[in-house]
């Protein structure tokens, strides 16, 4: 079995060019609920290519991007070399190598799925400033079109290795878990990607679960998605819909 860490080895490309993006509304809800400033430090964990660390960045926050995985970590180095106030670190959620109350802010983006939570929850508490806060963002497909439930068939093909993705999902009382006595609050917000056939090529197999292409899988399944791409594709463009749900506050 492929470690966690590991899994998006091969996939860092597609997964730097493809992935959705986070919402500027993401930042606004940070500044009015949570006094975020462009003074405040975050320790972007599980950092990947950088996707959610690129947002806080451009609002002009010194980002780490904390990211155990070595390709994925060189994709955000690559990607985000123009900033200066990105500073790369190889470390987990369980172990940042942060110093203790470094920072003012630590998010995960796509990420805390990952996570062994207690020892992650011990370890932000232990890098955080004194009412420092936690966010938790995810991008979640949904499926209120014809081409979002097509697409949700094709990888419902692929049997047992999506279905164990699918039972890697949050359940909502761990987000009460990991937040504690001190309470946590919830957004979620409507968000899109366009995409021509080589970027929904492109977002499909940045998927840790999609075979790769060795595996007599991988031609049936892109042939599927092909033809996924041609029944409902406008204008040779598909939109793919995403809630980008943020679960925000200080940590007990």
């Amino acid at each position: 079995m492929t470690e966690n860490t590991q899994r998006f080895s091969s996939r860092a490309d597609d997964y730097a060019h493809f992935r959705p993006h986070y919402p500027q509304a993401v930042l606004n809800i940070m500044e009015i609920e949570c006094g975020l400033t462009t003074h405040h430090k975050i320790a972007d964990v599980g950092s990947g290519t950088g996707i959610l660390s690129e947002l806080f960045l451009q609002n002009k926050n010194l980002v780490y991007g904390v990211e155990p995985n070595r390709e994925m970590r060189s994709a955000a180095e690559s990607r985000l070399k123009t900033y200066s106030w990105f500073i790369s670190v190889a470390g987990t959620a369980e172990a940042t190598t942060l110093r203790e109350h470094s920072v003012d802010w630590v998010t995960a983006g796509q990420a805390f799925h990952w996570f062994d939570r207690a020892k992650a929850r011990t370890e932000f508490l232990r890098i955080l400033k004194p009412r420092g806060c936690v966010l938790l963002a995810s991008n979640n497909r949904q499926r209120t079109t014809a081409f979002m439930r097509a697409y949700e068939r094709v990888l419902q093909q692929l049997g047992s290795a999506y279905q164990d993705s699918c039972s890697r999902n949050v359940p909502p009382d761990a987000y009460a878990d990991f937040f504690g006595s001190a309470g946590f609050k919830t957004s979620a917000i409507e968000n899109h990607q366009d995409l021509d056939w080589e970027g929904l090529r492109g977002r499909f197999f940045s998927s840790s679960y999609t075979p790769e292409p060795e595996s007599p899988q991988y031609e049936p399944v892109l042939a599927e998605l092909r033809e996924v791409f041609r029944n409902h594709q406008q204008n040779g463009i598909v939109r793919m819909e995403y809630l980008t749900t943020v679960h925000y506050g200080r940590l007990a």
